[in-house]
């Protein structure tokens, strides 16, 4: 019995970055479980689309799928562009299952991999001590993912025992320059900036922009293509298949 084919569905980018990082990820997952069929596919503005892949792996013999959204928060993409790319897929292929996971998310290992990134960018930067940090994330118009966010940054902050900040890059304030400002405004001048972003691009070079001027010390680089990112991606995939047997 073959194993259902795993396609990872990020967003997509016009930056070519963005597009090689999700590419390097699923790499890195296919060098975990080189057992199983593992396809990339994007939302939107990159390619290959979701249907392309559907149809390659339908002809390829797989009549089950699982799609893992490379989403770190449960938004609009999830709830709806998702479902409805889906059901258009399988109302092209009569018989194909297709089993959606829960996006990757926010999980707190991923904190782990931050601590890495920030690390690095605190050496490159020749920083030795800090008073604050910022937890950078994209944004959402959807409130409950902008604080999933907040509470994940607070974690963060308890780990480390410093003032943390939860800033936005889009649809919510703060913007990263301003929480580093409003922490400089309380006399905080060693201010590191961690990107919870799954993948460089211009709203995350934007954010990193505004930081900078506003006074922070240093910005890590994305999450990117870590191997505990590979492997929550599989594990998403591992709950799928499950669901798609048969009671």
């Amino acid at each position: 019995m073959t194993a259902p084919a795993l396609v990872a569905l990020a967003h997509g980018s016009r930056d070519s970055r963005s597009a090689a990082t999700i590419s390097a990820l699923v790499d890195e997952a296919k060098a975990q479980r080189p057992d199983l069929r593992i396809e990339k596919a994007f939302l939107e503005l990159s390619k290959p689309g979701f249907q392309t892949v559907v149809d390659k792996l339908v002809r390829a013999g797989y009549d089950e799928i699982v799609v893992v959204p490379l989403l770190l928060v449960e938004a609009f993409h999830a709830r709806v562009d998702i479902p409805e790319m889906v059901a258009e897929a399988t109302a092209r292929h009569p018989g194909l299952k297709i089993r959606t996971t829960g996006v990757l998310g926010l999980e707190s290992c991923f904190l782990e991999v931050l601590d890495q990134r920030l690390r690095a960018a605190l050496s490159e930067n020749r920083v030795r001590e800090l008073d604050a940090l910022v937890l950078a994330a994209a944004g959402s118009s959807d409130p409950l993912a902008n604080q999933a966010v907040a509470r994940l940054a607070r974690v963060w902050g308890a780990h480390h025992k410093l003032p943390v900040s939860a800033a936005y890059a889009t649809s919510a304030p703060p913007a990263t320059g301003e929480a580093v400002r409003a922490f400089r405004a309380e006399g905080r001048r060693h201010i590191a900036v961690a990107s919870l972003f799954l993948a460089p691009g211009t709203l995350v070079d934007r954010a990193a922009e505004l930081a900078v001027e506003a006074g922070a010390v240093a910005v890590s680089e994305p999450l990117g293509a870590h191997p505990e990112v590979a492997r929550i991606l599989l594990a998403r995939y591992a709950v799928g298949a499950v669901e798609l047997v048969p009671v």
